[in-house]
């Protein structure tokens, strides 16, 4: 019996967002006996409403409403409109997500004290630690079914994997695998093994990959505890004169506002409508909005340094076949600054598909260049860097309010330019993937400047100090005791890992934590 509950029940936990800190958050919840109502911008989409079609898949899923950009970043100038290629559905970009699930190395949660005073960058520490994350990790890989974690053996390598293998080795590097993946390689979990289909961005038909979506949201519904509104956008979350957050107002898809008090509020909307929402809601008592008296919120964007390596060969690779990210080298993610920066960068196996190939690979251009690239096609092997990119200040997310969404509400304005740190760190990566191509006959090399972004990550940070950002190390906001930061948004520093399973490990954190609070009558 899936729960129901009134709109004037203040006993409620409100959870804004259904992906992996939502969504997972939600469930933790539930199975604990709190009672939640999860609020979800987007529709429910299943495996069997998944389609294997690059641009039709996009249509369905990707979060589209307006935004704006500015910076120097190459979105800016190509994908003004797209600052992000995430998805709005119930599972929230656990959807799309290629399933890469890494923990963050000791040194990455104290980046200040590690890297010591970068010049423009906001360098924190986190105030926890490797020490503390690692019974959630275990958790959190557990409940995702991560290969080469307990006793669950790693996927196989497809021919990208093998290309990209053969040259690592050839390089001398030794931290070359098929990844720790949230992608069974074996029956687990009432989910089918990886069938190798290769459209991992696209929803897994299998249910092979982790997504909320199919597993912590009908199991918190399955509860009792648990209900999901669809198709609820917020507009601004409320408060009481003692400054306590009391509910969350929001459109349904009717365009009729709603509001469903709360006991607690946790935000987990992404990067950008976790502090849009922050912002949106300013009142006479919080003029800069919401849980913002440091100044932070959506201060310290950050969005991985990343770019790929694309190279063709003498011989087809079909590097579409199999699992899309299914292949890491890690040897250049530790902290060696006589590489010329701080911080280290992942090498990741990728493959797109022809339409997004022609979108990303150099948006505008035509000409013989370009064409052969596609020409070529069946005999490229692909790879994405991703590494540690620096918190800035003016890395942020604003309001604009020159442009409003199908609500009326001001837009999120996204400004992101590179430090000089991210610049060095991807010339290295440029460098480095283009080496372990040739080792192996590369015929052309197609360095890729970076798509819109999927590790949207900052913009509430933790810290020890309430001066220095938004929430602290449970994801507490600073300034108010109900109101919690479940997401992404509340990362410190990036480190040089995807992030999910970071986040999926704090959300665990968090539920224990709040279901702790409120059984003592602290909230």
């Amino acid at each position: 019996m899936v729960a129901k509950f009134d709109m004037t029940d203040d006993s409620v936990v409100v959870v804004i967002g259904t992906g992996a800190g939502g969504g997972v958050l939600a469930n933790e919840l539930a199975q604990k006996g709190v009672k939640v109502v999860a609020l979800e911008a987007g529709g429910r989409y299943l495996p069997d409403d998944f389609v294997n079609d690059e641009w039709e898949s996009f249509g369905q899923l990707a979060w589209l409403d307006k935004r704006t950009t500015s910076g120097d970043w190459r979105v800016a100038k190509d994908f003004s409109g797209l600052p992000a290629w995430i998805v709005k559905a119930v599972g929230g970009t656990t959807t799309h997500w290629a399933g890469a699930s890494l923990r963050f190395q000791d040194h990455e949660w104290k980046a200040r004290t590690t890297y010591g005073e970068v010049e423009g960058a906001n360098l924190l520490n986190w105030p926890i630690d490797g020490e503390e994350m690692a019974p959630y990790y275990t958790k959190a890989e557990d409940k995702l079914g991560v290969t080469r974690t307990g006793d669950r053996a790693g996927l196989p390598g497809n021919n990208n994997y093998l290309v990209f293998e053969k040259g690592a080795k050839a390089l001398g590097y030794e931290k070359v695998n098929t990844g720790r993946m949230a992608i069974n390689s074996a029956d687990n979990d009432d989910r089918l093994a990886c069938q190798q289909t290769g459209f991992c961005f696209q929803g897994c038909k299998w249910g092979a990959k982790w997504s909320s979506a199919y597993t912590d949201i009908p199991r918190g519904e399955a509860t009792g505890n648990l209900e999901v509104r669809e198709h609820a956008h917020v507009a601004r979350i409320l408060h009481d004169e003692a400054g306590k957050v009391t509910g969350v107002e929001y459109f349904d898809k009717d365009g009729n506002l709603n509001l469903q008090q709360a006991r607690v509020v946790c935000v987990a909307g992404n990067s950008f409508e976790s502090p849009r929402m922050l912002l949106n809601s300013a009142s006479s008592m919080f003029p800069d909005g919401l849980a913002n008296s440091s100044g932070m919120v959506g201060k310290n964007y950050m969005r991985h340094m990343t770019g790929s390596v694309y190279a063709t060969f003498d011989q087809p690779v079909k590097m579409w076949r199999g699992t899309t990210m299914a292949g890491i080298i890690q040897d250049e993610s530790r902290h060696d600054p006589s590489r010329g920066f701080v911080g280290g960068y992942e090498m990741e196996t990728l493959s797109l598909g022809l339409p997004f190939m022609a979108a990303f690979l150099n948006p505008g251009a035509w000409g013989r260049g370009f064409t052969t690239a596609l020409d070529a096609y069946e005999n490229m092997a692909g790879m994405w860097l991703v590494g540690e990119d620096m918190p800035q200040e003016s890395n942020r997310v604003t309001l604009n309010s020159d442009v409003t969404d199908q609500w009326g509400l001001p837009v999120a304005n996204v400004n992101f330019s590179d430090h000089a740190n991210d610049i060095a760190m991807r010339e290295h990566a440029y460098k480095q993937g283009a080496a372990v191509y040739e080792a192996v006959g590369a015929t052309r090399i197609f360095p890729t400047p970076p798509y819109p972004s999927t590790h949207n990550l900052g913009t509430n940070r933790m810290s020890a100090d309430a001066k220095d950002g938004v929430v602290n190390k449970w994801g507490r906001t600073h300034d108010i005791d109900n109101l919690y930061i479940s997401d992404g948004s509340q990362f410190t520093t990036g480190a040089s890992e995807n992030p999910t399973l970071t986040i999926v490990a704090l959300a665990i954190r968090q539920a224990d934590y709040i279901a702790g609070e409120m059984t003592k009558g602290n909230l």
